[in-house]
């Protein structure tokens, strides 16, 4: 049995899930590097992070928490959660501070596509484990965080970024999270696996962040399955023309949409969270990544386009008015990282 120390870049919702649900269910040691000044400081002020689920039994779980030039430590497993926005400059001040080493292996389940070949450009292929994950997680602010949904409900799917089947250390990462209740599943093949949650993002995330609504209140309208048929055809149409093969079927991903929005009735998906605290939403890297897919197959996405622009313009509404509050249920805000 490998025994591994795992370092988690990023220390905000999913990166703070990862690593404590590591930590405490796995038994395992875990480090994180951040670079948010406010969330460094708040860690050791209070002696850890504080985290809930479901908004309840909150306590601090202690952690180990650096700034990447001050770390000397050596994980066999760093764990990256970044914005994909953020992400070319963490890993190359990350790289500068000396902290990468030739075994070491890397691991991600970012939102949308693009990161695993920034990735690539400090790790070997055979080095990198691609990940999706369908966990919903909240930040409230520096050091305190929120795990959604019951106990043994975290679902995630990984598979090497070379399509090679597990070695003795992937099987590890496997292993551990595992145990760590992550709800791991190995997919043959990474690209098809990160795209099936792409677009389901496509038509959750977007939607529900160009209207400001919770999924639940999403899943009202009676036009969503019609909806979500348009774009998930559409984004088939395009990945079929690039030889990608996703791991759901167009039937799967609609009905997910319906069956995943009850589940988590209250749920902000994460690009509204990015959306309603001013920040820059993924957009370009979700159906802007589907639509650039089609483009280079001579097959136009038109609805995915047409909804990368309506995103970005309520991006720029910002400016005249504020995105509105939890209007359902204000003690219930989940979201997801």
């Amino acid at each position: 049995m490998v025994v591994m120390k795992y370092g988690i870049i990023g220390a905000g919702a999913m990166g703070y899930r990862y690593g404590v649900m590591l930590q405490e269910n796995a038994g395992v040691e875990v480090d994180f590097i951040d670079t948010w000044e406010p969330n460094v400081t708040k860690v050791r002020e209070q002696g850890g992070v504080s985290v809930a689920r479901d908004h309840e039994n909150r306590r601090i779980v202690p952690i180990n928490i650096y700034y990447p030039e001050e770390y000397a430590g050596h994980p066999d497993v760093w764990i990256v959660f970044k914005k994909q926005m953020q992400l070319a400059d963490e890993i190359k001040r990350d790289s500068e501070a000396g902290i990468f080493h030739e075994d070491q292996y890397v691991f991600s389940a970012m939102n949308g596509m693009g990161h695993f070949e920034k990735i690539a450009e400090y790790f070997p292929a055979s080095h990198i484990v691609c990940g999706t994950a369908m966990i919903a997680t909240r930040l409230d602010g520096p050091a305190n965080v929120d795990f959604m949904g019951a106990e043994n409900s975290e679902q995630m799917h990984m598979a090497r970024y070379n399509n090679e089947k597990p070695d003795e250390k992937v099987q590890g990462i496997f292993d551990d999270f595992t145990a760590a209740k992550l709800g791991p599943v190995i997919a043959d093949e990474w690209k098809g696996m990160c795209m099936s949650k792409v677009v389901f993002n496509a038509v959750t995330n977007t939607l529900c962040t160009m209207f400001e609504m919770q999924m639940g209140q999403f899943i009202e309208y009676d036009g969503v399955r019609a909806m979500s048929e348009q774009l998930f055809n559409e984004a088939f149409d395009a990945c079929e023309r690039a030889g990608i093969h996703l791991i759901e079927t167009r039937q799967q991903e609609t009905d997910s949409v319906i069956t995943v929005s009850k589940a988590y009735k209250y749920h902000y998906p994460s690009m509204y969270q990015d959306f309603s605290k001013g920040r820059p939403t993924e957009v370009d890297y979700i159906n802007g990544y589907i639509a650039k897919i089609g483009r280079e197959h001579d097959y136009v996405c038109r609805t995915h386009e047409f909804v990368v622009h309506e995103v970005h313009m309520a991006e720029m509404m910002r400016k005249y008015h504020q995105p509105q509050a939890n209007v359902a249920d204000p003690s219930k805000t989940e979201v997801e990282a």
